[in-house]
């Protein structure tokens, strides 16, 4: 056979190879029939504005203060059009000639109720009138536009002298002198990501990401590292951040060893963590084993915790108010919450995100504590805490603890009830 007559069969093959191919269905319509009617009659843009009337129209006998803008959103309307504004023009888009565009109110509407809320995108599509293909493609951009508009907000101190402030807050409102931040790490479950493989699944048992941070006195964040993989210890999670090879490098400009009040040694500024993180010059955390009720070791473990109180706090409200925590999540997702909690944590509707009671409090008179609502909510459960690793430490960070400790029991550094915790 020539090689004319073998190409004219191989033709012939391929020929009726695609004619047996069934013929894609012609799509019937861009956008179902109930979404686009819906639109029409009732879209996002309309079911915000009758949001809307529940804060302004306080005299209409249909006024109840638990529905709204406030309670849809988990924050007031001006916070949500200042948000607007900001990233408004990165995630806007044009019409065209098939179709309108979704607003940009919209699209930043949708992605602050699945944060509020969890709900899953078929759930939205039919409250929100938009469907879930185009949910699912926009949410990603929205929420790297809320981290890159909302950055400025999770801001790491430059000079000693915001390092001081944060310090002055420590002690004015927990007494702990020379504290300039509470470090915490949690596990993040998530839906295992695409060929990933193992990389995500953790020693507890399923696929996680980890949200490793630092708060500040006002249960600010001040340095956030999230997305890394599940599987790696959590004293490596650490050990591999930029956090603590600035605090080994001493390039985090903190100020210089000052003298805890009413003692002479000189002492560095620290940070206070549980046992997931090493002991070390400028990381405080509490004497293992346990000790007798009053004993020096015994108090100091409870004045660090005291401290401590404002990183568990800070990601109880987060997973108090950010609902979407209940489900699995992704990178993108974590970072948009974090920077949003910030966020709402210096607007005017600090108090609707972070009402009265949300935090632990304390009674003046015994010290006992009153643990915050955000504790009987089932979703702070979805954040798991670093498993505690045992390590060795150095003499000079174990002197500092000891210098600690002593100031704690001292005339000037003790508190009146102390003794009895």
């Amino acid at each position: 056979m020539d090689d004319d007559a073998v190409l004219a069969a191989a033709a012939a093959i391929i020929i009726g190879v695609v004619a047996c191919q069934p013929r894609p269905r012609p799509r019937r319509f861009w956008v179902r029939p109930s979404i686009k009617k819906g639109r029409q009659r009732y879209g996002a843009s309309e079911f915000m504005k009758d949001l809307l009337l529940d804060v302004v129209d306080e005299l209409n006998l249909e006024y109840r203060n638990d529905v709204g803008f406030i309670k849809f959103f988990r924050m007031k309307s001006t916070d949500f059009y200042i948000l607007l504004r900001m990233i408004g023009p990165k995630i806007a888009k044009q019409n065209t000639s098939f179709r309108e565009a979704i607003p940009a109110s919209e699209r930043l509407a949708v992605t602050l109720r699945f944060l509020a809320t969890g709900d899953s995108y078929h759930s939205l599509m039919y409250l929100m009138k938009i469907s879930k293909q185009t949910i699912s493609s926009f949410m990603p951009e929205v929420c790297d536009a809320i981290v890159e508009a909302l950055q400025g907000y999770i801001k790491m101190p430059q000079s000693g002298e915001e390092w001081e402030s944060i310090a002055k807050q420590f002690e004015e409102k927990w007494n702990f002198p020379n504290c300039v931040g509470a470090i915490d790490g949690k596990h993040i479950a998530l839906k295992a990501p695409v060929r990933s493989g193992s990389d995500f699944f953790n020693y507890k048992g399923y696929f996680s990401i980890v949200l490793l941070a630092v708060v500040d006195a006002n249960y600010n964040f001040i340095y956030v590292n999230v997305g890394c993989q599940g599987k790696i210890s959590d004293g490596g999670v650490f050990n591999n951040t930029f956090f603590k090879k600035a605090l080994e490098e001493n390039s985090l400009h903190f100020p210089p060893p000052r003298a805890l009040p009413g003692r002479s040694s000189t002492t560095p500024f620290v940070i206070v963590a549980d046992d997931a993180f090493p002991l070390s010059p400028n990381i405080m955390k509490a004497y293992s084993g346990s000790h007798d009720k009053g004993s020096k070791k015994m108090i100091f473990g409870y004045r660090l915790s005291r401290a401590r109180r404002v990183s568990e706090n800070a990601f109880g409200a987060i997973t108090n108010s950010f609902r979407v925590f209940r489900s699995p999540m992704a990178t993108k997702v974590t970072m948009a919450a974090v920077c949003l909690h910030n966020y709402l944590r210096k607007s005017s509707s600090r108090t609707v995100y972070n009402p009265v009671g949300i935090f632990d409090s304390e009674s003046i008179d015994d010290g006992e504590i009153i643990p915050g609502f955000w504790r009987h909510d089932a979703s702070s459960s979805q954040l798991r805490d670093f498993a505690g690793i045992p390590r060795r430490s150095t003499a000079v960070a174990q002197a500092i603890r000891d210098e600690f400790a002593e100031y704690f029991i001292s005339p000037i550094g003790k508190l009146n009830f102390q003794n009895n915790k």
